[in-house]
């Protein structure tokens, strides 16, 4: 909203200062400024109403260390991260921008299914909560929508740089003149591979060129795989204090240079990345979801005043899903993402494991002492503070990794 308030002070009155908000740099700034703001200070008042509304975690006995002290702490602090996310971001992003849209509505899509999911627990006193089915009945619907909107969405549209086919270089002429024009595109990018765009239409197409209008047949369902496995991997990432939060603001912070990278011409260019058209109005967004992540930290980092609940942990998975999609970067997912990747993988196989060995033998056995695999180290006698930073550290590695992928192909 301010973005339009000052766009119009600065044509009409040419306002002092105004012309900063055509900058995303310094829009993104703003908005994690007041992100952090509004989740650190209004963060405790919401914290305060949730204990007066008796929104206390209920724990299950798991023969954890330090788990009863948890009992009775307020849960759906994720109501924290989704209002420091929007507030700025409806402050300082274009709000007509169809990414930002999309954000926007994951971010209150997730929120809806995670707060429903947290009361149930809470106030109706059901353990289970929301019926897992109708969890992924939310989150396919949320990936039918994106990838809907990506397939068939006007304003959603790559620009590829120009080739001379006879000696197979890219044209390097100053400006955008160094892309061709805009194209609807189901192309995406590989890392680590010199010529890394890969067309999921070609999944089809090889059967008959014909096909390649039917390439939303593919792309959908793919985009409803990683919605869903992403979601679900932040919510198995929430089991210790600080784990889930400081992990995805590591990916978030990670998938913002991603993003303005990509809806940068010029860096693009350089970087020899796909440029994707008003992608870079993404860069606000993440800067405010950066912004309340850190500071939902504030609250949450050991021993933690509030968690985040289903209401937070399926918001980001979902947000982190959707920009990883937005910006052509799917497959850097299970490197970026890491953490969620392993905690997933380790409840899979767990149970994989444990249903086999059931089966052949006659009785269960686990690969782990518990799964996800942060409970296996609380059961190794590790304290839950020191797994929380090594978990982070893990991140951040997995993060440079991703980032290197740029030039390393």
């Amino acid at each position: 909203m301010l973005y339009y308030l000052f766009q119009y002070l600065e044509s009409e009155y040419q306002f002092p200062g105004a012309s900063l908000f055509q900058f995303i740099t310094f829009r993104a700034a703003m908005a994690i400024i007041l992100s952090l703001l509004i989740s650190t200070i209004y963060g405790k008042r919401i914290i305060i109403f949730l204990q007066k509304k008796q929104m206390g975690e209920s724990i299950r006995e798991l023969g954890l260390d330090g788990q009863a002290e948890k009992a009775g702490t307020p849960t759906m602090g994720g109501i924290i991260i989704i209002l420091a996310t929007l507030v700025p971001a409806l402050l300082f992003a274009k709000l007509d921008n169809i990414y930002i849209i999309l954000l926007i509505i994951t971010t209150l899509w997730m929120g809806v299914i995670g707060f429903t999911d947290d009361y149930l627990k809470i106030k109706k006193k059901d353990k289970e909560g929301l019926a897992g089915r109708f969890k992924v009945i939310g989150q396919v619907g949320l990936g039918l929508i994106v990838g809907c909107t990506m397939y068939f969405h006007d304003d959603i549209t790559v620009k590829e740089e120009k080739v001379n086919s006879d000696i197979e270089q890219v044209i390097t002429v100053e400006g955008e003149s160094d892309f061709n024009p805009a194209i609807k595109s189901t192309k995406t990018t590989l890392p680590f591979i010199k010529n890394n765009e890969f067309d999921y239409a070609s999944l089809i197409t090889w059967i008959n060129p014909s096909l390649a209008n039917y390439a939303w047949l593919v792309f959908i369902p793919i985009v409803i795989f990683i919605v869903t496995a992403v979601s679900n991997g932040a919510n198995l990432t929430d089991g210790i204090d600080g784990l889930a939060a400081g992990s995805s603001a590591i990916i978030v912070l990670t998938l913002a240079l991603f993003a303005w990278v990509s809806g940068n011409i010029v860096f693009s260019d350089y970087l020899n990345v796909m440029y994707i058209p008003n992608s870079g109005e993404m860069t606000i967004y993440i800067a405010a979801f950066a912004g309340a992540l850190v500071g939902f930290l504030w609250y949450n980092t050991y021993p933690a005043q509030v968690f985040m609940g289903d209401t937070g942990s399926l918001t980001i998975g979902g947000i982190i899903a959707v920009i990883a999609i937005a910006i052509r970067k799917e497959f850097l997912i299970p490197i970026v993402c890491g953490i969620f990747f392993i905690e997933i993988v380790s409840v899979m196989m767990q149970v994989s494991w444990f249903k086999y060995t059931k089966k052949k033998y006659g009785d269960g056995r686990r690969i782990f002492l518990m799964s996800p695999l942060h409970h296996h180290y609380q059961k190794k006698g590790i304290h839950e503070s020191k797994i929380v930073a090594r978990f982070w550290i893990i991140g951040i590695f997995l993060a440079i990794i991703a980032v290197i992928t740029l030039k390393v192909r």
